[in-house]
């Protein structure tokens, strides 16, 4: 770790995302998640790394279970409907024991909602959406310092039990500013 540095959450988040290895991010734009999209298809390319912007979040969770069977760390980030709309593409994800880290940046309300923080999405992610009969590790950053110190941890353990693994964030975690360590490349 070295000097803390004032950064967004989103942006602390996806910086940290390239620093622990992951060269791969597809996704489709959806508030309050979009911050991640928009550092990461610049900062990819810097790294050697790719950055898709999908046509769909159903689409952008395909690409990911195509890429996660290559042995890169891959990631993608949605919040509520698009969470929502990635439910089978994870259990497809599970199913063959791949591994892959998605960031939930949860909103408030059923439906559409709203673009207010909340974490709508809990039970949908620790209780295994799709067709169910899996369970995913889910952790749920607290500060940004943990939002950066939980993306690493959630890559080892996807690798290490070899399955998806969510990062449960909202949207005001990812919204606020603050003082952030993160880790060396």
């Amino acid at each position: 770790m070295g000097k803390k540095i004032l950064m967004k959450g989103n942006e602390a988040l996806a910086e940290a995302t390239v620093r622990v290895g992951c060269r791969l991010y597809c996704g489709y734009p959806i508030t309050p998640q979009t911050e991640i999209m928009e550092y990461l298809s610049g900062r990819m390319p810097q790294v050697g790394g790719s950055y898709i912007q999908a046509e769909s979040e159903v689409s952008a969770i395909s690409m990911l279970f195509g890429a996660a069977s290559t042995g890169y760390r891959v990631i993608t980030a949605s919040s509520d409907p698009g969470f929502s709309l990635k439910q089978e593409g994870i259990s497809y994800i599970a199913s063959p024991n791949l591994p892959a880290v998605i960031v939930d940046v949860c909103r408030y309300g059923s439906g559409l909602g709203l673009i207010s923080p909340e974490q709508g999405d809990y039970f949908q992610a620790t209780k295994g959406g799709g067709h169910g009969d899996y369970q995913l590790p889910v952790f749920a950053p607290h500060t940004i310092q943990e939002s950066v110190d939980l993306i690493a941890l959630a890559f080892d353990k996807a690798e290490e039990y070899l399955t998806p693994v969510i990062l449960l964030t909202d949207g005001a975690l990812g919204q606020m500013m603050g003082g952030v360590e993160l880790p060396e490349m």
